[in-house]
């Protein structure tokens, strides 16, 4: 097994849940803006997809260093081992970003980049011509921030957002390693009921029957790196087996998601059908307002609407008004609202225990969490 540089992007506000989860899984890392690095086999590569709620992609790096001129950029490239990657017939288009950098000209790189990796394998593969590409997929990307390239081939395919249990969406859906990371910043565990009353098309109620039966978010789609010579099938036959072993299928759990849309309800339940989770979570139309419950010790997660549309934001203030009014009494439950608006907590009627500053998609929003009284400890 060989020893590979890798990275886990992540949404800005996440590193250091993403962080970690790499932890969790048992590799070092370090944290940087929007990404954790570290090394692992092929192993870490399957598990890594398989198992991170809450990061965007794993890259695998190839090399990094600085770039001033295009000459540079070119020879350096070329230098990299690219042969140990890229079989002969594999298809390697290359993607790019420049940020601070002198070689601004993302198409400029992105060609140059090219031409570096063909020259490489034509000296490798003893080739003459130009390769067809007509096998599997490496995407590469080539990232320039403050003049220091980075080379890496993408190990996931379509983002890890993607869960393969989404068969429809609202208007303003929420990323599913969002949705994960708002459950994971609670102090929800299984044993207690979990609500969303803005469920939309079901992503946070979802998400949490994935973590409460410790589901891995990927069980449920296939990565582009599963097509690579280089990764046994094996691999990915343990790291699955492994995953099935450690699912805890008969966790009961209480998870309750609401919508003042029907429709919305439909898709909600038409998704955690899709996700094998059909039976686990109950959907029910409903306003935020009508809320009731006699349990004790919940959790209630909500995305609600921010008003940032025009003739939008008064609904939404006295929603946030009455949201207020009807948690007021749930001394013994913690409450966790995402929301870009500024005065959410006047509106609610009480400042928050604690808030975190998050990014739903370019939206800066707010997290605000009011922690309940905690259970008894059980003797």
């Amino acid at each position: 097994m060989d020893n590979y540089q890798l990275i886990a992007t992540s949404a800005m506000g996440l590193e250091a849940l993403v962080a970690k989860e790499v932890r969790d899984l048992g590799y070092e890392c370090q944290v940087e803006n929007g990404k954790v690095s570290f090394s692992g086999d092929e192993t870490a590569i399957a598990r890594t997809n398989l198992w991170l709620r809450t990061a965007d992609r794993i890259k695998l790096k190839v090399g990094e260093f600085k770039a001033t001129t295009f000459d540079e950029l070119f020879e350096k490239t070329k230098s990299l081992p690219w042969e140990k990657y890229l079989p002969e017939d594999a298809e390697f288009p290359v993607i790019g970003k420049s940020v601070k950098s002198k070689l601004f000209s993302v198409s400029d790189c992105q060609a140059i980049v090219k031409k570096a990796v063909v020259e490489r394998l034509k000296n490798a593969y003893k080739r003459t011509s130009w390769f067809e590409e007509t096998g599997a997929l490496f995407r590469i990307e080539v990232a320039l921030h403050k003049d220091i390239a980075t080379l890496t081939i993408d190990t996931s395919g379509s983002g890890l957002h993607r869960r393969g249990y989404r068969a429809g969406q609202g208007e303003a859906p929420l990323k599913e390693t969002l949705a994960a990371a708002l459950v994971m910043l609670t102090n929800w565990t299984p044993e207690r009921p979990f609500v969303d009353p803005f469920c939309g098309s079901g992503t946070i109620p979802i998400e949490a029957a994935l973590i409460g039966q410790n589901i891995p978010p990927g069980f449920n789609r296939e990565f582009v790196s599963e097509t690579w010579n280089w990764m046994p099938e094996k691999i990915w036959e343990d790291v699955r087996i492994e995953a099935e072993d450690l699912a805890k299928y008969d966790q009961p759990l209480e998870i309750t998601g609401s919508d003042i849309d029907h429709r919305m309800i439909k898709i909600a339940k038409e998704n955690a059908f899709e996700a094998g989770l059909g039976d686990l979570i109950q959907f029910k139309q409903m306003q935020v307002k009508d809320f009731t419950t006699k349990k004790e010790y919940g959790v209630i997660v909500g995305n609600p609407p921010y008003g940032e549309r025009i003739g939008e934001k008064k609904q939404v203030e006295q929603m946030y008004r009455e949201m207020g009014e009807v948690f007021a009494p749930l001394k013994t439950w913690s409450i966790y609202i995402l929301t870009s608006h500024p005065d959410f907590e006047q509106l609610y009627g009480k400042p928050a225990t604690k808030k975190r500053k998050l990014f739903n998609g370019f939206i800066r929003t707010d997290y605000y969490q009011f922690w309940g009284k905690r259970p008894p400890r059980e003797r």
